[in-house]
């Protein structure tokens, strides 16, 4: 999440519709009326009747038309943090109409903006001009998803602000044409689409444009040339869809809490460093899914996480396995007998290192710890894991599962506290009570039995852009 101190994102999402006719296959034709359609395109961007509406507020801006705005008193000159206001108003108003209660500590850490397009009075009393040609001919229309990121200051003046957007929005339409031209088969024109990264610094937001119903296998080369210019690792993904920022005010669709440790204080022990889970991951719990699994599925709902995490870094496209497909891939491995289909049995983790396997090609260490009061003594591996993997581990012993999401461990002192997924959790989706009541927080040695036996299940990340 974006802080104050460092600056909000100032978001522009529209659409601009592309319209060209083709009267021969020939590429080269194509390739010039795509160009020509863009160029039109360009045109409305740049006209008089181009406009911005900040979401949330009354303020219109026409950023061809002298940077005209209304309401009258916002000039180029106010700062970023005074159009801030006017969202807070206008949402304050419509809570009182709908009788909401407003979280006033919620950041407002991103400026929506509606891309328009003002009807003029010329267009609608222009007189038709009709043009009729005996010809085949091939028309073309798309809607271009505009959408475009910056990073701006709270004191940025709004005529800056302004400026760089169109900047970009002009940008954007020059790498959706490229991404056309690169991607089109005959007279198959994929929609190009924008997707938004957050690189680790200096790096930052940065945009990325690619084709509609392209999957991501087929666009490893110009993954490769990204990591290359941003000089990015070339052994994790960080440029696949699923990589994409989830900006803080969207919400998800499947209804799953994503990440919840990221809300919970670090704990407070000695000389000790953080080591935790690397990525996105959703929260999978008893009596999620219609499923009523309480009492039995708790190390299917650990693998559910696992299986996400991998999921949205980008790793796989396949979705979060059922508990019914994960008993059949462990039938399909010759691991459990047909019988086990549909039956309420437990699993473990070397039944979970199987599924991952199977399902995902996934390949997973075991570490075996005798009893649980040798738990305690494992801080080197753990923080090991999280440092060179970052993947959730999945632990079981006696007949619970838990999901390990990160370590403090003290290597001078040896102490140790375990950052704790709990999926025995039947609740709703509510993320005070999850951290309230301990279904994820930080964990002492003593949470585990100390006599019972354990097996960790340490998924590795695979080497791949």
């Amino acid at each position: 999440m974006v802080l104050e101190d460092q600056g909000i994102f100032c978001r522009v999402r529209g659409a601009l519709e592309l319209s060209f006719s083709l009267h021969s296959k020939e590429e080269a034709t194509i390739q010039k009326a795509i160009t020509k359609a863009v160029q039109d395109v360009s045109l409305q961007v740049s006209s008089e009747y181009f406009v911005f509406n900040i979401c949330g507020s009354p303020v219109f801006i026409w950023p061809n038309r002298n940077l005209k705005i209304t309401p009258v008193e916002i000039t180029p000159d106010t700062p970023c943090r005074e159009i801030q206001k006017y969202i807070r108003a206008e949402e304050e108003e419509s809570d009182k109409r709908s009788s909401r209660k407003k979280d006033k500590k919620r950041p407002r850490d991103i400026i929506n903006i509606n891309l328009m397009m003002e009807i003029s009075k010329s267009s609608l009393s222009s007189v038709p001009t009709i043009h009729q040609e005996h010809k085949k001919h091939l028309h073309v229309e798309m809607n271009l998803p505009i959408d475009v990121v910056i990073l701006v200051q709270l004191e940025q003046k709004l005529g800056v602000i302004v400026e760089h957007l169109m900047r970009e929005i002009c940008n954007q339409l020059s790498d959706m044409e490229k991404s056309i031209h690169k991607h089109m088969k005959e007279t198959c024109i994929p929609i190009p689409q924008p997707f938004h990264f957050l690189l680790p610094e200096p790096i930052g937001m940065i945009s990325v444009i690619y084709p509609a119903g392209v999957p991501d296998d087929q666009l490893t080369m110009i993954r490769k040339e990204l990591h290359n210019k941003f000089h990015l690792p070339e052994d994790r993904p960080y440029l696949r869809r699923a990589n994409a920022y989830h900006f803080p005010d969207e919400r998800y669709k499947d209804g799953y809490l994503r990440s919840p440790h990221l809300f919970l204080s670090n704990p407070n022990l000695e000389d000790s460093k953080l080591y935790l889970v690397n990525g996105v991951y959703s929260y999978h719990h008893y009596m999620q899914d219609r499923m009523d699994d309480n009492g039995w599925g708790c190390a299917y709902r650990s693998l559910q996480t696992v299986c996400s995490w991998f999921k949205y870094q980008g790793y796989t496209e396949k979705s979060i396995p059922t508990h019914k497909e994960i008993q059949q891939a462990l039938v399909d491995v010759g691991d459990k007998p047909k019988s086990f289909i549909g039956s309420r049995q437990w699993i473990g983790s070397i039944e979970v290192q199987a599924v991952l396997d199977h399902l995902l090609g996934i390949t997973s260490k075991i570490l075996f710890v005798s009893q649980g009061s040798e738990l305690a003594s494992k801080g080197r591996e753990l923080a090991n894991h999280f440092s060179t993997e970052g993947t959730p581990v999945m632990i079981g012993g006696g007949v619970l599962a838990h999901t390990i999401l990160g370590v403090a461990w003290s290597e001078t002192t040896g102490q140790i506290k375990y950052l704790i997924l709990d999926p025995h959790y039947t609740g709703a989706e509510d993320l005070n009570t999850i951290l309230d009541k301990g279904w994820c927080g930080w964990k002492a040695s003593n949470f585990w039995d100390q006599n019972a036996y354990y097996n960790l299940c340490m998924p590795q990340r695979p080497k791949v852009v």
